[in-house]
């Protein structure tokens, strides 16, 4: 008797090959091929087997089509996770209510460091007193403020220049001062090692390349004040009572750690009734932005007690507080890589709300870069100065336009006609802040300088606060779950391809895939609003990170379509149906959920740190109340 063909069966008597009938199509399924059968297939169903082991029996279905259709098929599924990732952004907002309490929701805002004693502690408001009267001295005996030039990187780290500024000529020794200066700039370089480890995890991942920055930069803050405190002799220093005891000299560093400052104090052996001097003496008194305009570390002006006590001696602490935080608000919407657009409304907040209320007390503050470096960066900050009335401010504000330097300003033409003309109190602030100030119309000749990283910031940036906090975290709450579900149902597809695309998913880059959903679960229930927002930033530097993972994941996905179309040229690439056809679609739904997640970070973040709305009321008297 001959066998009937394989793909046929006989189930009538005869040995002829027209008895055979082919078997039924949609019995067998489209990975699968006919077996042969010693002796021929009898009955239908006919015999088959997966084309490869990767599929599963019956169906040759993937392992990530034999989930989906046990819940009944991709619409349900959906619906069916769909609610699952509600219901457990639910309960994960609750226990995260319940552990982190009421920390992170907006109230008053806190007290500014320094400025009064905080009486809820009554057994402590002993040491509290002593802690502010220390403080009170310690400022009343401040000289100078000298910052470090230099945005303490690897590539350009902290460094003084050696000629003493003018306020300090008098209290020290010039030669003894350099050889200071030489000391110092030594200790705040990096090693080559540590810029070298820098760039490897620039490469592999940034989020631990900026950690491992925060890090060294911790402790290079740390080793420069230990050498200050306790290792230098203080030599520089005219005052005996000064080298004898170690002081007069103190370094410090804004939040950020990307400003540093050396705070110059006197012995109180000078003799000198003119020292130290009084505010008005010190205009114009410079005040540096820490930060540089980025994401992680937005531009903020550090008010500590020094700056405080000595602004109090002209405009009241509660004044002085108010517009710090306004300007703080303000600071957070200016991008690094487009100073020349988000400066601009600053400019304007500070002409309408700043400088109206200290016209008062004939004060007035305007923005200015300062000591621009070898390398070209550039620092920002505050000129305050003294005004007698509104001739001599538009004077001084007319007259400032034609201050700026070829490091970080292009000369126009007119600019070299103007600077014959300047008045000789213009010469004399350019000397006195060693930079120049900045207004509408010098703003446009700004050199914004960008790096490799400047396109994120099209996708990461700090943003005015939006309501419903609840609404937002548990929208992130739900985003975060879907993102880890779809990195599962992404694995679940690329297992079906091959085990190499799993590898390479996971570590181009290392395990950034995998990275954000801790890193957002940490940041979710960390206690504070200030640990939540640096937390959130660091969550929001690994979602953007894991995008890279998420195009290896397409590119795997595509190279198997390619390679499937050679087998089955008949196939649609965009096609909802079988796992081959719908390589794209946990993708680019990973994409998508990326991208609302890093919105969502941003008014999360801006919700945590701007805890009064008023301040970004265009109404000054809003703003004031």
């Amino acid at each position: 008797m001959q066998e009937c063909p394989v793909g046929t069966y006989k189930n009538i008597t005869g040995s002829s090959k027209s008895l055979c009938s082919p078997c039924p199509a949609y019995e067998l399924p489209h990975r699968a091929i006919y077996m042969h059968i010693r002796g021929g297939v009898a009955e239908t169903p006919c015999p088959y087997k997966c084309v490869s082991d990767r599929y599963r029996m019956p169906h040759c279905f993937t392992a990530l089509e034999e989930l989906i259709y046990t819940f009944g098929g991709p619409w349900f599924f959906g619906l069916l996770l769909s609610g699952l990732l509600v219901l457990l952004a639910l309960v994960l907002s609750i226990a995260r209510m319940k552990f982190v309490g009421t920390d992170e929701f907006p109230g008053p805002a806190p007290t500014q460091h320094g400025s009064q004693i905080d009486h809820s502690f009554p057994f402590l408001e002993s040491l509290n007193e002593v802690l502010e009267t220390n403080r009170a001295e310690e400022s009343h005996c401040h000289v100078h403020r000298m910052f470090f030039m230099g945005p303490n990187t690897f590539s350009e780290p902290w460094h003084l220049p050696h000629t003493p500024p003018e306020q300090i000529t008098d209290i020290v020794y010039e030669d003894a001062f350099n050889k200071f200066v030489d000391e110092i700039n030594a200790l705040a370089a990096y090693q080559w090692w540590e810029g070298s480890i820098c760039s490897i995890l620039c490469i592999l991942s940034y989020p631990l390349a900026w950690s491992w920055q925060q890090w060294r930069r911790r402790k290079k803050l740390q080793r420069l004040r230990e050498f200050v405190r306790s290792e230098y002799d203080h030599s520089c220093l005219r005052s005996c009572r000064s080298r004898a005891l170690y002081e007069g000299l103190k370094v410090a560093a804004t939040p950020d750690l990307m400003l540093g400052y050396l705070d110059f104090y006197l012995g109180g052996d000078e003799k000198r009734p003119d020292l130290p001097t009084r505010l008005h003496q010190r205009f114009p008194m410079s005040l540096i932005f820490g930060g540089d305009g980025s994401y992680m570390a937005p531009f903020s002006l550090h008010s500590d007690s020094v700056v405080i006590s000595l602004i109090s001696q002209v405009v009241p602490s509660s004044i002085w507080h108010r517009l710090v935080v306004g300007l703080n608000a303000q600071l957070r919407l200016v991008r690094h890589g487009n100073l020349k657009v988000t400066f601009l409304p600053m400019l304007k907040w500070l002409e309408t709300h700043a400088n109206p209320a200290l016209d008062t007390y004939h004060v007035r503050v305007d923005l200015a870069w300062f000591q621009a470096t070898a390398l070209g960066y550039c620092q920002y900050g505050l000129v305050i100065h003294a005004v007698e009335g509104e001739a001599v401010a538009a004077e001084l504000q007319s007259g400032s336009r034609i201050i700026f330097d070829q490091h970080s300003l292009n000369q126009n033409e007119d600019a070299d006609s103007q600077l014959g003309h300047s008045r000789s109190n213009d010469a004399y602030m350019c000397k006195r802040i060693t930079g120049g100030i900045l207004n509408v119309d010098n703003l446009m000749t700004l050199k914004d300088r960008s790096d490799l990283f400047h396109p994120l910031s099209l996708i990461l940036h700090n943003t005015k606060p939006v309501g419903h906090q609840d609404l937002v975290g548990l929208v992130i709450s739900i985003l975060l779950l879907a993102d880890f579900s779809l990195v599962l149902l992404t694995s679940l597809q690329l297992y079906s391809y091959s085990m190499v695309d799993i590898l390479l998913v996971l570590f181009v880059l290392p395990l950034g895939i995998l990275a954000p959903f801790p890193a957002g679960i940490n940041a979710l229930f960390s206690h504070g609003p200030r640990r939540s927002a640096g937390l959130a930033r660091v969550y929001a530097l690994w979602n953007i990170t894991s995008l890279v993972n998420v195009v290896v994941a397409f590119v795997c996905g595509l190279v198997h379509y390619k390679s499937s179309t050679k087998r089955h040229p008949s196939m649609q690439p965009w096609n909802l149906g079988g796992d081959e056809t719908s390589w794209w679609l946990f993708p680019t739904g990973l994409v998508l959920c990326k991208l609302i997640q890093a919105r969502l970070v941003d008014w999360h973040v801006s919700i945590l740190e701007i805890q009064d709305r008023a301040v970004y009321s265009n109404d000054p008297t809003i703003f004031w109340q």
